[in-house]
């Protein structure tokens, strides 16, 4: 009865509150209220109970829904959906309950009420399921006219509601079940979040990276957020590591999803992008999104994300809460590619060295001697940090490098420090005048994390007589610096795949001279006050040019004398994405090279595209522009392709095609085409293939002391500061190895090439000639091995390395970039272009870094080493004599071999061990020191015309130094050192715009009768 007074009062409310009093009484409340309300009242008045219509009240169930949402219980489109279809199918389920148990106990009126049945309502619930599910067991039935008719009816209507609704509601209970609720973390163990662009591809290159065996035990859990569901492959792939990952279901652009994965707890955020987008700034806007939307849920997070466009990362200074000294890292994938790529230039198989060192691989053992056992070997190593022991105090980098490599087995390439004048920075190879201090942080190449321990527990009274570097662990005298240790000040540091606490003593370098004192060279630069280097001393800059006064017609282009420059092909049009060229360019022009040492550097593509990149190019010397495509042969043979050191293969337009197997076809056909070329070889091409410099002191000029024709040795030497003289380099009736290679050098093959890619499996269609099997890994095939094609998936590994150890993107971006700092990211922010500066002795202190080289062995003061020599031995050669510190062999693939037809491919070994046999031909990878005497002197571009070409070119690490054993060679050297341009013109009187900084003007210039008259003399010579 109070139930019903209650319906009946509400009925009243509702009847004032409605607007349409006519549509108020044919509502589905109002014709349940008709129903049930009256009857009662009755029931009273008569004294007696009759079921009636009341089930028909189930109805109102209908409305529960809007009830929850008007209590702000229910606030998500899932949990509204999911109440709607459940009241909505009980209510129905309920109500037709209620009629059959009326008239399954009631009876047919005309059989006067005889052939009723006595059924509860919990039975007709029982029917009505057994009915809507079309089981229909037979053990409750209807028995009236009545009931069997509603059944007739009811059964079409309910099997089409059983069969839509339940799938629905299952499938919400299922999905919320399994990628809702919260992260509950764990005590004692941190956790990251991953988000972004997650696919089967991404989420297993970066865990096959971050869980790696060869890191230290990882005790971190990863928390995966994606907006939409795995598939099934993905859900696989979480469920194999389900100990480590979890998944969740949300958007980092909703708070309230950030709060479910524990955000203010993680120990950083990863944000993945989507590197093969067809809109990169549309991509790299979305993670700047997700980047504000975590840094204002909580400002403190550490994140660490991938970025596409370099130009796009100067959005990220504009958030107030990023902070790169606090860990934030953005890791830009077009800058790494491209610096990676501009290494290539300079030293080839580079960027094949610098990808597997910073990413995780498992040691393959190959018992057959093969290149490929050298190689892998090579592969195992990467690259850690670990702050030096106290046994190193006072010892200058040089000395510890070499004690690290002959006894610890460990190669020492870096080390990081603070001074209370500067921030942090890091020195690679730093040399004599550096002096180790407690707390100095170190980088190491090693093949197990275990493996670096040895610098930190190396103690010089319990380990100096230990030859096994196995025995080398933590002895009894380091119980004081653990002491020490329990000082440490809270500030993060990261060490081999763990953070650890860094000393409280910042560590300093004790210098026995001053910074830098400037050169000659420098001195003369500063008096003449011209401005050749940009405001922060780090790259060479000349005055902005027009885009007209660098383009050459394939004519004039013909007509130039161009050798070892680099020739870039680039495809794309002026809708391509803009991949960033300035990337590229700018570690071609870092300051610690010297004006005449910059490779001249020609774009082969699209003007339209090219003048889009043009804005940020215009202030780089020696570089030019041929209008044309790279597939036309004619353009390519007006360029010298031939006499060039690097051919760079591009394109803008590999993401633009959905078929991922045709997305690298423009640089693939273009590699094709070069490598099917013939040239002519009559201008006394070089017979040597070697693309090494010899060490500063020696010059390839001179048949004399060379086995090969064109090269000399000089005999003085001065590299960095206080080099001693070398007065004698080989002595004079030793016989010398001859390197000879059968491969014809007029023939494309012999050019060296770099081709970006981006899907991995295309990598098989570079070489024709290889073996290597479709489902090959990329750093197993030969051209990547080989250091012939590279592909942007290999950076994805610097994510976790990245967390694991900032440092490590630090001494990368130093190797790569030429000198990119963020106070340099911020210039560029500012005005999208390098600004020139006056040269002060703080600005050309800059200068003063190492850069990568390449050593070559058939000739200099290595050459006794070469044959068959220790490498070890070449290792503390090359470190005490010249500052030079090595890391690397670039070997031909069939060195062992001792048959005329062997292949000039070459492939990377890395770090090889100390009694590893070496051979004439071989490359080495080293770190040498700034030359600032080197600057005194010029190589003219007819001279590197023909030394140049193919084997032994002149590359931008070639010192010409000042020798006292040229004699024979003077009047015509001095000639050409009057030349400073690229420019020559034959027959003709031509007005250029020379980009030397000293000569910033016009010049005029009249063609010489020949060309090729320098090598004529050289022959002449010989």
């Amino acid at each position: 009865m109070a139930f019903n007074v209650f319906f009946l009062l509400y009925f009243g409310l509702r009847f004032i509150a409605a607007n349409d009093k006519l549509w108020f009484w044919l509502e589905v409340n109002s014709v349940v209220d008709f129903f049930t309300v009256p009857p009662v009242f009755v029931s009273v008045y008569l004294n007696r109970s009759w079921l009636g219509l009341r089930f028909l009240r189930a109805l109102r169930l209908i409305q529960f829904s809007e009830i929850l949402q008007f209590l702000n219980i229910l606030k998500t489109s899932n949990s509204i959906k999911l109440v709607n279809l459940c009241s909505i199918f009980i209510s129905t389920w309920l109500t037709a309950a209620g009629f059959i148990h009326l008239v399954e106990n009631s009876g047919d009126p005309w059989e006067n009420f005889q052939n009723s049945q006595a059924l509860s309502y919990w039975e007709c619930v029982y029917l009505l399921m057994v009915t809507m599910s079309t089981v229909g067991y037979g053990d409750v039935y209807a028995k009236t006219t009545l009931g069997r008719l509603f059944m007739v009816f009811f059964i079409l209507g309910g099997l089409a509601m059983f069969a839509r609704y339940v799938p629905e509601i299952a499938a919400l209970i299922l999905n919320r079940k399994k990628y809702g609720g919260s992260y509950n973390s764990t005590r004692g163990r941190k956790h990251i979040v991953v988000c972004g662009h997650i696919t089967l591809e991404s989420v297993s290159n970066f865990l096959k990276d971050f869980l790696h065996k060869d890191r230290d035990d990882v005790n971190v859990e990863i928390v995966f957020l994606h907006n939409i569901s795995p598939n099934l492959e993905l859900e696989a792939l979480f469920k194999r590591h389900f100990t480590q990952v979890e998944f969740y279901q949300g958007s980092v652009l909703n708070p309230h999803d950030l709060a479910r994965v524990k955000i203010e707890s993680a120990d950083a955020c990863l944000i993945l992008a989507n590197k093969y987008c067809a809109d990169p700034d549309a991509e790299d806007a979305s993670n700047i999104m997700r980047v504000i939307s975590i840094k204002n849920y909580h400002p403190k997070i550490r994140i660490i994300t991938q970025m596409l466009q370099y130009h796009n990362k100067a959005h990220l200074l504009n958030i107030p809460s990023w902070n790169w000294k606090e860990g934030d890292d953005a890791i830009c994938l077009a800058e790494l590619k491209l610096g990676f790529i501009a290494q290539s230039c300079l030293a080839q198989g580079l960027s094949t060295m610098l990808a597997n060192l910073f990413s995780m691989r498992s040691f393959i053992k190959i018992e057959e001697d093969t290149w490929q056992k050298y190689y892998l070997e090579g592969v195992a190593n990467e690259m850690y940090t670990e702050y030096l022991s106290s046994a190193f105090v006072g010892l200058s980098f040089p000395v510890i490098c070499e004690l690290c490599y002959v006894k610890l087995k460990l190669l020492l390439i870096a080390i990081e420090y603070k001074s209370d004048q500067r921030e942090s920075s890091t020195l690679i190879n730093p040399g004599n005048h550096v002096k180790m201090q407690e707390g100095t942080l170190g980088f190491f190449i090693a093949s197990d994390a275990k493996e670096v321990k040895r610098a930190l527990f190396y103690c010089k009274a319990c380990h100096d007589d230990i030859t096994d570097p196995k025995r080398i662990k933590k002895c009894g005298c380091k119980k004081f610096e653990e002491d020490q240790q329990s000082a440490l000040s809270p500030k993060k540091k990261q060490r081999n795949g763990g953070m650890r606490n860094s000393p409280n003593t910042s560590p300093k370098i004790m210098r026995h001279d001053p910074l830098l004192i400037p050169g000659n060279e420098q001195i003369e630069s500063m008096d003449e006050n011209v401005k050749k280097y940009d405001s922060t001393g780090m790259f060479h800059w000349c005055p902005s040019k027009d885009i007209e006064k660098v383009i050459l017609t394939r004519s004039e282009a013909a007509m130039t004398v161009l050798s070892g420059h680099v020739v870039v092909c680039i495809f794309g049009d002026v809708k391509s994405a803009l991949i960033g060229l300035r990337n590229f360019v700018m570690p071609l022009r870092a300051s610690n090279f010297h004006y005449h040492e910059l490779k001249h550097i020609v774009f082969v593509g699209s003007l339209e595209y090219l003048k889009r990149e043009w804005e940020t190019l215009h202030n780089f010397p020696k570089v030019s522009i041929l209008p044309g495509t790279p597939l036309s042969r004619a353009d390519l043979r007006a360029v010298n392709i031939n006499l060039c050191d690097m051919c760079v293969i591009l394109s803008a337009n590999q993401n633009n095609i959905d078929d991922a197997s045709l997305q690298d076809k423009e640089c693939i056909l273009a590699s094709l085409n070069i490598k099917s070329m013939q040239f002519d070889d009559s201008i006394g091409v070089l017979q040597a293939n070697s693309q090494g410099f010899t060490p500063p002191g020696m010059d390839r000029s001179s048949s004399e002391n060379s086995p090969v024709h064109g090269l000399v040795r000089q005999t003085s030497v001065t590299t960095g500061a206080n080099i001693p003289i070398i007065t004698e380099l080989a002595k004079p009736g030793k016989k010398l190895p001859v390197i000879s290679f059968s491969q014809d050098k007029s023939s494309g093959t012999s050019i060296q090439m770099i081709t970006e890619l981006v899907n991995d499996s295309n990598v098989q269609f570079l070489d024709q000639d290889d073996d290597d099997d479709p489902d090959t890994e990329l750093y197993l095939t030969q051209p990547f091995a080989c250091g012939t094609a590279f592909a942007v998936s290999v950076l994805d590994s610097l994510m976790s390395a990245t967390y694991f150890n900032d440092n490590i993107l630090t001494l990368i971006r130093t190797l790569v970039t030429g000198g990119a700092t963020p106070e340099l990211e911020g210039l560029l922010a500012e005005e999208n272009a390098l600004r020139g500066g006056y040269s002060t002795p703080q600005t050309l202190a800059n200068r003063d870094r190492c850069r990568v080289a390449q050593l070559a062995l058939y000739d200099g003061p290595f050459a006794d080493l070469g044959d068959g020599g220790c490498y070890g031995d070449l290792f503390c050669k090359a470190l005490k004599t010249y500052n030079m510190l090595c890391f690397g062999i670039y070997r031909l693939r069939d060195a062992h071999l001792t048959t005329q037809s062997q292949c000039t491919k070459r492939y990377v070994i890395t770090n090889p061990p100390y009694a590893f046999e070496l051979v004439p031909s071989d490359l080495i990878f080293c770190l040498m020191q700034f030359d600032h005497n080197a600057g005194q002197s010029r190589t003219s571009l007819s001279h590197s015309s023909h030394s140049s070409h193919s084997s032994s070119k002149k590359s931008s690490s070639v010192h010409s130094i000042p020798t006292t054993n040229r004699t024979n060679r003077t009047k015509s050297r001095d000639s050409r050192d009057k030349q400073n341009t690229l420019f020559l013109k034959v027959g003709q009187k031509k007005t250029w715009f020379t980009d030397e900084p000293e000569n910033t003007h016009l010049r005029t210039y009249k063609s010489t009768s020949s060309l090729i008259q320098p090598i004529r003399v050289a022959e002449d010579e010989r």
